[in-house]
């Protein structure tokens, strides 16, 4: 048994720190909805006879984002869902982030095909849900409801813009005519456990691993990127008020000039290994896409780390932004105007953080009193831009050890497949 601290929500939003005992026994939180996780896998012989009843089915092609979808609904990160969402979610969760039924839910999780194909499709009809990329079956479902949206209005709701240079907007509008609503099985992890092997954890395996190191108070950090001094910084304050951390990083597409998922965990784990305490943290990935939602994909982060098993979300400074479409903090106000009882997982907000001379180390607005000319503001689109042109990087930004892996990617790729990295937004400063 040891003390340790633990981070309470109290009734006026703020966090409090107070000291608890700990035992070899963890208190997660729930999943969300109140029960038990919901994994929609299926497995051994009830695998097999779906899989056999699969292939004599009317195939529905999904794109990337849909497969991500179906692979969380799959491994029960997407608790309590049980398929596609209706007309009556689509429009809640748009409009007040809200089910038909009432629980919370932030971005729509929807699935989408053409109008001819859609017209085939009787009542209750039951199709195979088949990768457009692998032509792989993913799942089964069965069909309750076709329905049309309105695109902009998804758009302006959940990206608060329906400019056409975001690319969630993109995958909105890009989407076919007709949505398509229904339970689902789900058949298949695609290549996920192959790529990434024990990093790809499930919910389950997740809460498994913190019940078996007594961790009850477990931050999750989500990133895209490899992690620079910044990140180090925001997943160490988390260290040091929980029990344990998760770094949680997105497995799936990305814009184009982003680092890859491979590159990432390579970097990720010899960070790890080199920078923190041994069995502290943990590396995982998720199956989604990005969706570039900001302050709303923060929220849905939250919930589905709830999943996972984690007390807590770091959310620092424009999280799951892009360009400028949303403001530095946009992701941190979003959870005080939730209800409170929306999510047991809570924010852990994090000011501005940088690296400042003067202090001879990183800091935030809330511990450095020094002026903008001693700073060293940090962000991934810096670090991206600085290896594509092979320009210098200060240990101040990146650690030496991750620099050489990016270095080496970035040395692999011919110049004609480079991307330009362009500054802008809130990663400009």
């Amino acid at each position: 048994m040891r003390i340790s601290l633990k981070i309470i929500k109290n009734d006026s939003n703020c966090l409090d720190f107070t000291l608890g005992v700990k035992s070899n026994m963890s208190n997660l939180v729930n999943p969300h909805g109140g029960g038990a996780l919901k994994p929609l896998l299926l497995e051994g012989d009830a695998l097999a006879r779906e899989l056999d009843r699969a292939a004599m089915l009317p195939q529905i092609k999904i794109a990337s984002r849909e497969v991500g979808d179906v692979i969380m609904m799959g491994i029960g990160g997407f608790t309590p869902l049980d398929g596609f969402m209706s007309k009556a979610d689509w429009q809640g969760v748009c409009d007040d982030m809200k089910m038909a039924d009432g629980l919370f839910w932030p971005i729509p999780i929807t699935l989408s095909t053409d109008q001819t194909t859609a017209d085939s499709l009787g009542d209750n009809a039951e199709v195979a849900l088949v990768s457009s990329e692998s032509n792989e079956i993913m799942a089964t479902m069965t069909v309750t409801e076709k329905y049309s949206i309105d695109k902009a209005h998804e758009c302006e709701q959940v990206y608060k813009t329906t400019e056409m240079d975001h690319p969630g907007v993109v995958m909105v509008m890009n989407q076919e005519a007709v949505n398509l609503s229904g339970p689902i099985k789900v058949l298949s992890v695609g290549d996920f456990k192959d790529k990434y092997g024990d990093q790809f954890m499930t919910p389950a395996e997740t809460r498994a691993y913190f019940t078996e190191k007594g961790w009850s108070t477990v931050a999750a950090f989500q990133t895209r990127n490899p992690m620079h001094r910044s990140h180090e910084y925001l997943a160490k304050i988390a260290l040091e008020i929980g029990d344990g951390l998760l770094i949680h990083s997105l497995l799936g597409k990305l814009k184009p000039g982003d680092i890859p998922a491979e590159v990432r965990s390579d970097a990720i784990g010899t960070l790890i290994e080199n920078y923190f305490v041994d069995d502290t943290v943990v590396q995982a990935g998720y199956p989604l896409d990005m969706r570039y939602a900001g302050p709303r994909e923060a929220l849905i982060h939250a919930l589905f780390r709830q999943n996972y098993g984690c007390s807590h979300q770091i959310v620092g400074r424009d999280h799951a932004g892009v360009s400028d479409y949303y403001g530095p903090f946009d992701a941190h106000d979003i959870f005080d105007e939730i209800p409170a009882d929306a999510l047991e997982t809570k924010a852990l907000k994090i000011d501005w953080t940088f690296w400042c001379d003067k202090c001879d180390g990183m800091a935030s607005m809330k511990t450095c009193p020094h002026d903008a000319a001693d700073r060293m503001l940090l962000s991934g689109t810096k670090l991206r831009k600085a290896l594509s042109e092979n320009e210098d990087v200060s240990e101040k930004f990146s650690r030496p050890e991750v620099l050489k892996i990016l270095r080496a990617y970035y040395a692999g790729i011919k110049d004609e497949d480079k991307v330009e990295i362009k500054m802008s937004g809130h990663s400009a400063k």
